[in-house]
Parts: C-alpha cells; structure tokens; sequence
C-alpha cells in the first residue's frame, strides 16, 4: 500500500514536534512536565506508563517511558466542531518522557492538530489554522517552560 503522504517530505514544522532533554531522574521529569503542562495552559485528564504495562504483561524490559495525556478544553472543543468530531480519534495530545539513560529524560510532542489536518480527519482552513496557531503558542509556552524552569 503506497502512503497518501510521503513521510520523508514533512518537516518537524508540518507535523508540529517539538523536544527537550532533562537532566534529573525520571520520575522527578514527570512531575516537572506535569506542572509545566498545567502553567501554560494543559489539563492532564490521562496519563500512563506504557513502560510498566509491557514489562508486566509481556516482560518487555523498557526503561522508563511515561505519557501524559494533555488538553486544553476550549480548544478541543472547537477542534471537535471544526473536524465534525473525528479529531477526538487523536485525543488527548501527549507529551511523552523516555529515559535515554539515568538521570537524563526525553520529552517529545507532535501536534495532533496539525496531524489531524495533514491526514483529512480536519479540514484546511481557516478556523482550523486558528486552532493549530493556538495550540502552538500553548505547546511553545509548555517547552519554554520546560528549557528555562527545568532545575
């Protein structure tokens, strides 16, 4: 099956990524993005380790990797009305923790939105390019955060 869109054409811009790297123990990087998420804007209403779900049910043997499940409830609620309610297969946007190594973490992110709209489950338009510019300056408040406040 030949993809729709080539993933070697898109840009960490087209899809929204965004990194950072913490120098601390894992769990003290999830509680910091945590707070961070909550300063600029994101409620955390999910959050799991999918690291000790599969060193448990399936004995894995991963490091440390943590999702925490982040919304801004008035701009989910305009994506939903704006991608007559198919983007809710994206929800929530995840901020994601991995350690590299101990004492050192990962934070990832894309942007569902824009996702949403590269794939057709969001339309390409005006009221969505408000919704993805909104979401960026909350995601770019989050890492700001992140790279100036880390300890």
């Amino acid at each position: 099956m030949a993809l729709p869109i080539d993933p070697e054409a898109l840009t960490e811009s087209d899809i929204g990524e965004k990194r950072a790297t913490l120098e601390m123990d894992h769990e003290e990087a999830v509680e910091f993005v945590r707070e961070c998420c909550l300063e600029a804007g994101f409620g955390i209403p999910v959050e799991f380790s999918p690291s000790e779900m599969l060193n448990e049910k399936v004995d894995a043997d991963r490091d440390p990797y943590y999702v925490l499940g982040a919304c801004n409830p008035s701009v989910a609620d305009r994506a939903l009305d704006a991608s007559d309610k198919q983007i809710g297969g994206l929800f929530p946007c995840n901020v994601i923790l991995w350690e590299e190594e101990p004492g050192r973490q990962h934070v990832y992110h894309v942007s569902i939105m824009r996702i949403a709209r590269l794939v057709g489950m969001a339309p390409d338009d005006d009221t969505m390019a408000e919704i993805i510019a909104d979401t960026g300056e909350i995601t770019e408040e989050l890492f700001d955060r992140i790279e100036t406040e880390s300890p």
